[in-house]
């Protein structure tokens, strides 16, 4: 296979015949047309020979015949005479026709830096634009100089435009592609040193965590193993947020999660319990799921049954399946390739602070397979593949964790959060509030505080910095505050809207939350060990999660603990307390185990427990605005804001920030803040 050579030195080689042609010219030899001639023929013909074309140098050999046709035919001198001149501003012409029919002549050589993936982002021709317009003004100016100037004058001034017009090439690309990637990221990159080792007053912290969800609980464990000393305030009487569990006459409930990924070998859940000295055995245990389409189910036992189960389901689709789940695969290890330093895949914006703007640059050629899903929707990913619309559903079944629509979805995000319980598996937390308790536990051990039931009021700001915040009365001082919490909630209410610039909290303002859901908890004397764990409705729209298939202990002896789920609008339930709202709840529930009776026969007459919540019941547990459950819309439509706000010293973590909402990615959130507290250090050997 023909290694392709590299973009620059290809243009330095199309060069080569203009430069013998201007200085052979200059020193008065007319055979300087013809040697250009013949390099020009000698560069064109390989790129005949691969289709591999080049216009300038196409340019170039049209313009050396004409003046080797003039010179020897009709002994017109002005081709050599007037060299610098003609040549320049044939290059000019060339640059500005290029732009003109949107193939700028940089474009062509560029794409031999960048893998195809890259060909089509718009940044790419943004810069090739530019490139190209710098370079068309630089032939410009170098024609008027060799008109105006005689030499040596106008030798020195072209030449130094065109080592100028290099210098540009080469810097230009890092830094548009940086500022493209990092937006206002570099407005909020404010750095606070916090020193564990100075002593502190007794309500003095280096570090306080608003919100005992996932990512602050992560936060605090890892900050507080580093030395740090933190304190986590909870307003209510246990931690985890939608990662906890309660119990109802011996049967145990998680509030919201039971698919949860990351627990492969470089998964970020997996990376903290290696990182805090905690077993995943004792944690987690794997999912088993069935998903019904079309009154057809399919088991899925172990993430390698997939694609042989899909096989025989569409066998037609034989060769798309293999080729998608590769294709998939090989994005999924890539967006993972990171984490060996950091335990988490990075966003641009944190790849070009952590690695530098050559990591960035080369990003493209490293990711190739991911970049190609960062650039598309699911849909379009699903639609490159397949032509089953049956199949398109099936591998759209784990949407419902990010809640969106195939064609509203970023690939990336499928991939990362849908599609990787395909490949990689889901995991039960056995309970969820056992992990919740065990990140407590380190924080605790580590000589860090959690404090339950203390709702934080206010989050103390002042000049622009983050003081500390005040729960129950009481003021608790720190330089770095860690809001897990909703962004909007921190922002605009605990912050204060005034301590915001008018632009940045209309921003925070417009953000749309994500869709909610409903629950029914029951708990029922019957034996469902033969079902799976989780069985996905995708006919009627529902979820059953048999939690004691799981967690043996979510139940008595063969007996059963189960939560059917379901989308939710917050805006379809009249205000708790009112009677419309009780109807409204008794329907809903009584809605969802007729749906569930369909798959589980006879289960309305085995109920022992029941209890409900709805997206308002969300929100009165946990504050989250509209009781969402990944904060906000994680559609193409939404940019989530920084984990960095522009009041110095105050962090976001959890669904509010990258990278939204599940277990995993609260994990990487609160991962992310505390390697950025601690200044993103590694064992590595590396800062």
């Amino acid at each position: 296979m023909r290694r392709r050579m590299p973009g620059s030195l290809s243009i330095l080689i199309s060069f080569i015949p203009w430069i013998f042609y201007w200085v052979l010219s200059g020193m008065g030899y007319v055979f300087g047309v013809i040697v250009a001639l013949l390099l020009s023929t000698a560069i064109l013909i390989p790129q005949f020979f691969w289709l591999d074309i080049t216009f300038m140098d196409v340019i170039s050999l049209i313009y050396f015949s004409i003046a080797a046709l003039a010179v020897y035919v009709f002994n017109i001198k002005v081709f050599v005479e007037m060299a610098g001149f003609l040549g320049y501003t044939v290059l000019f012409l060339m640059a500005t026709l290029s732009i003109v029919i949107k193939q700028p002549y940089t474009l062509q050589v560029s794409k031999r830096d960048y893998p195809e993936v890259y060909w089509k982002d718009r940044s790419f021709m943004v810069i090739n634009n530019v490139i190209t317009w710098a370079w068309a003004i630089i032939f410009l100016l170098n024609a008027a100089i060799f008109l105006f100037l005689g030499s040596p004058l106008s030798i020195i001034l072209s030449n130094t435009f065109i080592v100028l017009g290099i210098a540009f090439s080469q810097i230009f690309p890092i830094k548009a592609i940086t500022h493209f990637a990092t937006g206002d990221f570099k407005k909020y990159d404010w750095k606070v040193d916090v020193n564990p080792e100075k002593p502190k007053d007794r309500d003095e912290y280096d570090v306080i965590v608003v919100g005992a969800g996932i990512a602050g609980l992560v936060c605090a464990a890892m900050l507080s193993k580093r030395g740090y000393r933190v304190l986590v305030l909870e307003q209510h009487h246990k931690v985890g947020g939608y990662c906890s569990s309660f119990q109802r006459k011996g049967y145990v409930f998680n509030t919201g999660v039971m698919d949860v990924s990351g627990l492969w070998e470089k998964g970020a859940v997996n990376y903290l319990l290696r990182e805090l000295g905690l077993k995943k055995e004792e944690l987690f245990v794997r999912n088993t799921a069935r998903i019904i389409l079309r009154g057809k189910k399919i088991e899925i036992r172990n993430p390698r049954e997939i694609v042989e189960k899909l096989s025989k389901i569409f066998p037609e689709e034989l060769k798309n399946i293999h080729a998608f789940f590769e294709d998939a695969r090989r994005a999924y290890e890539e967006c993972y390739k990171e984490a060996e330093f950091y335990g988490v895949p990075l966003p641009a914006w944190l790849i070009v602070k952590v690695f530098g703007e050559r990591k960035l640059i080369d990003y493209p050629k490293e990711h190739p397979h991911f970049y190609d899903w960062l650039c598309k929707s699911y849909k379009q990913k699903l639609d490159e593949y397949f032509r089953n619309d049956d199949l398109k559903a099936i591998l759209s079944a784990n949407l419902g964790y990010l809640g969106t629509e195939p064609e509203k979805t970023p690939a990336s995000s499928a991939l990362t959060a849908a599609l990787s319980y395909f490949l990689q598996g889901g995991y039960f937390p056995k309970p969820a509030q056992k992990f919740a308790d065990s990140l407590k536990n380190v924080i605790e051990s580590y000589g860090g505080k959690v404090l339950v039931r203390h709702r934080v009021e206010k989050i103390v700001a002042e000049g622009g910095e983050v003081k500390g915040v005040k729960s129950r009365g009481r003021f608790y001082g720190a330089r770095v505050v860690v809001a897990n919490v909703n962004a909007k909630t921190a922002l605009l209410e605990l912050v204060g809207e005034e301590h915001l610039n008018a632009k940045f909290a209309e921003y925070i303002k417009s953000l749309k939350m994500s869709p909610s859901c409903f629950m029914v908890f029951l708990g029922v004397d019957m034996d469902l060990s033969g079902y799976p764990t989780l069985i996905k409705n995708l006919d009627d729209g529902y979820e059953v999660v048999i939690n004691s298939n799981a967690c043996k202990e979510a139940a008595p002896e063969r007996k059963a603990s189960i939560t059917i789920l379901a989308p939710a609008d917050y805006h379809d339930f009249p205000e708790r307390g009112t009677e419309e709202y009780y109807r409204k709840k008794k329907e809903f529930a009584e809605m969802l185990i007729r749906k569930a009776e369909k798959v589980i026969p006879g289960l309305s007459r085995h109920i022992v427990v029941k209890d409900v919540a709805t997206p308002k019941t969300l929100e009165r547990y946990t504050s989250m605005p509209q009781g969402a459950i990944y904060a906000f819309d994680q559609s193409v439509d939404t940019k989530r804001p920084y984990f960095k706000t522009p009041i110095k010293g105050l962090y976001l973590a959890g669904a509010s920030t990258f990278p939204g909402g599940g277990v995993e990615a609260a994990v990487i959130s609160g991962i992310i803040c505390a390697q950025d507290i601690c200044g993103w250090k590694t064992d590595h050997g590396k800062d």
